[in-house]
């Protein structure tokens, strides 16, 4: 994230102080910090693990300076807040548009057909600023989680910075003409500022608590650290930086602690509420000492090769994530591994730094000067045509990610309504050998863009109780005389569309229970929130008494433990989840239901393989997505706690072979793609185990399936 122009970009003195208003070199200093910070976290995360912090660095500069130049030159109508705007879009809009036009081309060429749909609404959502929420939204998407990242991810701040520039000169210039009224102007935004800053810190803290995930990206959360900012430039209203005391002191202090925080800051550590604090006053310290001489931070801040990056920060933060997205498929479709290594990491490094100067030099500089954008009007009218650009580029993609999706599901649909088809896993059974259909099982007949998006009815149809769980919701499918009750989580779900399949034939009425992200059990787990944890429990109990007391014949179940248990670490948990389980089950059998546990699928996840994605970049050869069962192998607590249970109204399902044939995991299987993203089985593929689920439900000799 790169904060704003300095507010007069006069060439330095050499061997004067500088002025509040003039060139800080020791702010271009700080500049090239954050950004190398950033650059090296994303780089090496495992040895810069806070570097992600850097962007707060940015923040706070951003909010210094604009602030800074709103105090000097306050708004004081509508055309001077047009006019701080359009040297916002002068400044900022052409090398950022430029970035993601170029990203959108980009992902065409090189990246897979899986990614193009996200890609293109998040494109869409960059150029117009709101990106942000766009990530927020998906940040708390269970089945987000594990979607590639996003090659414009990192316009997420850029989006919170343009919303602060839209929102911040109509604050201080409506702060100043009140105070200008009462004869207390200076006041008035000093007070005013203060408050914002109040506001949005508290607020960070606590909904970096309650909704942590979100809270990383939504611009409430992040106003206190630009607030911030604006009080250094408030302060020195009042008091000459050089007047402070130990000024060149304050200047270390700040510099270590941003440093430090590079280091000591985890990812796992509720940001940005007051964890923020290290960078966020750190920085403020290093700009309210205002440093000069020899014993300040001002020497180091001012070399060269940081002057130099620090002037090219801007677009080296646009351009580094994008080649370290996109590089990588590049590099697998030129039969490279798709993995970086350090030669490739320094190359990104060059890269990025080559093409930051040339936009620098080219594009920033030349739409700052040029009379093409002379006026207010004239800039306005430009963004909205290149705002309108990129927003069209990131619909193409949608529209034709879709349009390949819907082409693949009207296909897909045909084959499955041919009883002689061998799509998926009809290839499995053992009369296949003797279907000529089945001659060309290896063809690829899914796209990975479509299966990405092939899930169960349970999604579309709104069937899933999401955290804190207070809501519950109940679907039905089928209207056969004996009543199923399918329970668990996201795990339960993905075999809904096979049940659909045996409803009809089996006399079977499928109601769901399902829950996002929660197991049910007596245990609690470590959710995001401590109301997530009791919501889920609150859940459990409501679900035991509702199937047992609601008038069903069976209960199906299946599950992945997604989270530990409370205050427990994934070894501990797998010994102790089983007896959450186990009083849950009991209670089934109790009631003299038939209960029947489908062990947890193979998981790709564990050897981070998002099934889509990979085979998108390998269609030529699928089989550098498969893996071992023990690859792929996930604890299953439910499964475990089953077998202690001796009861004839008990069966477990082990689904295994259904997967890994031959004892290879496969992600195609009857040209079919297995799974959705890292975990979870493609409503296509379900259907087509129809069969060989029907026959595990029949040998388990339980009254509701005979």
């Amino acid at each position: 994230m790169q904060p704003t122009a300095p507010v007069a970009e006069n060439s330095p003195t050499r061997n004067t102080a500088p002025k509040p208003t003039g060139f800080r070199a020791d702010i271009q200093g700080l500049r090239a910090l954050a950004v190398g910070m950033v650059l090296l976290y994303h780089l090496w995360p495992a040895h810069f693990r806070g570097g992600f912090a850097g962007v707060d660095v940015f923040f706070v500069i951003s909010g210094f300076l604009i602030t800074s130049h709103l105090i000097k030159t306050p708004p004081r109508n509508w055309a001077d807040v047009a006019k701080f705007w359009a040297r916002r879009i002068r400044r900022l809009l052409p090398a950022s548009l430029l970035v993601l036009f170029l990203v959108g081309i980009a992902t065409f060429l090189v990246a897979p057909q899986s990614i193009w749909a996200d890609t293109g609404r998040q494109i869409l959502s960059a150029g117009l600023y709101v990106v942000n929420w766009d990530f927020a939204i998906s940040s708390v998407d269970y089945l987000a989680a594990d979607n590639a990242p996003s090659p414009v991810q990192h316009f997420w701040s850029l989006s919170v910075e343009e919303q602060f520039y839209f929102v911040w000169p109509m604050i201080i210039g409506l702060a100043f003409l009140i105070g200008t009224k009462l004869g207390r102007s200076k006041l008035a935004v000093g007070l005013t500022v203060v408050a914002i800053f109040l506001a949005s810190f508290v607020f960070s803290v606590w909904y970096t608590t309650s909704e942590p995930a979100m809270a990383y990206f939504v611009t409430p959360t992040r106003m206190w650290e630009l607030a911030a900012g604006g009080l250094v430039a408030v302060f020195v209203l009042y008091v000459r930086p050089e007047r402070l005391p130990f000024s060149s002191l304050l200047g270390w202090i700040g510099l270590a602690g941003i440093v430090a925080g590079a280091f000591l800051i985890r990812a796992d550590m509720p940001f940005p509420g007051y964890v923020a604090l290290v960078p966020v006053v750190s920085t403020a310290l290093v700009i309210l000492a205002d440093s000069r001489g020899r014993a300040s931070v001002l020497p180091i801040l001012s070399l060269r090769p940081i002057r130099f990056l620090g002037d090219i920060s801007y677009s080296v933060y646009l351009w580094h994530w994008p080649l370290i997205v996109l590089v990588p498929y590049l590099s697998a479709k030129l039969g490279r591994s798709e993995s970086l290594g350090v030669i490739d990491n320094i190359a990104i490094i060059l890269v990025s730094i080559l093409a930051a100067w040339a936009s620098t030099t080219w594009v920033e500089n030349r739409f700052r000067k040029t009379a093409l954008l002379s006026s207010s009007r004239k800039t306005f009218a430009f963004a909205g045509l290149a705002m309108a650009l990129v927003a069209a580029l990131g619909l193409s993609q949608m529209v034709v990610a879709d349009k390949i999706v819907e082409q693949n599901e009207d296909k897909l649909q045909s084959e499955l309504a041919d009883p002689d088809s061998c799509l998926g896993a009809a290839v499995l059974l053992p009369d296949a050998k003797d279907n000529p259909h089945c001659d060309d099982k290896d063809t690829l007949q899914m796209e990975p863009a479509a299966a990405k998006k092939d899930k169960s009815k349970a999604y579309a149809d709104g069937c899933w109780a999401s955290a804190p769980y207070a809501d519950r919701p109940e679907c039905t499918y089928g209207d056969g005389s004996k009543h199923v009750a399918l329970v668990g989580n996201s795990h339960a779900g993905h075999w809904l569309p096979t049940l659909e399949r045996l409803a009809d034939e089996n006399d079977l009425t499928i109601t769901t229970f399902l829950a996002s992200n929660c197991s049910l059990s007596t245990l609690p787990q470590e959710l995001s929130t401590e109301e997530d944890t009791k919501g889920c429990q609150d859940y459990s109990d409501w679900v035991v008494e509702r199937t047992t007391e609601g008038g069903f014949d069976a209960v199906v179940t299946s599950e992945r433990q997604s989270t530990p248990l409370q205050g427990m670490g994934w070894d501990e948990t797998e010994e102790k989840a089983p007896e959450g389980h186990r009083p849950i089950l009991q209670s089934w059998v109790d009631a003299k239901l038939d209960v029947v546990v489908i062990r947890d699928t193979p998981y790709p996840g564990g050897a981070d393989i998002n099934v889509p994605d990979c085979v998108a970049k390998h269609e030529d050869n699928p089989e550098e997505c498969s893996g071992t069962p023990e690859e792929w192998h996930w604890m299953d607590p439910l499964a475990a706690s089953a077998k202690t249970i001796d009861s004839k109204r008990m069966s477990i399902i082990y689904p295994q072979d259904w997967l890994c044939p031959e004892g290879r995991c496969e992600p195609v299987i009857g040209g079919v793609i297995t799974y959705f993203d890292t975990a979870h089985i493609t409503a296509t593929y379900a259907q087509t185990l129809a069969p060989q689920l029907d026959a595990s439900l029949h040998r388990t000799g339980l009254s509701t399936f005979d």
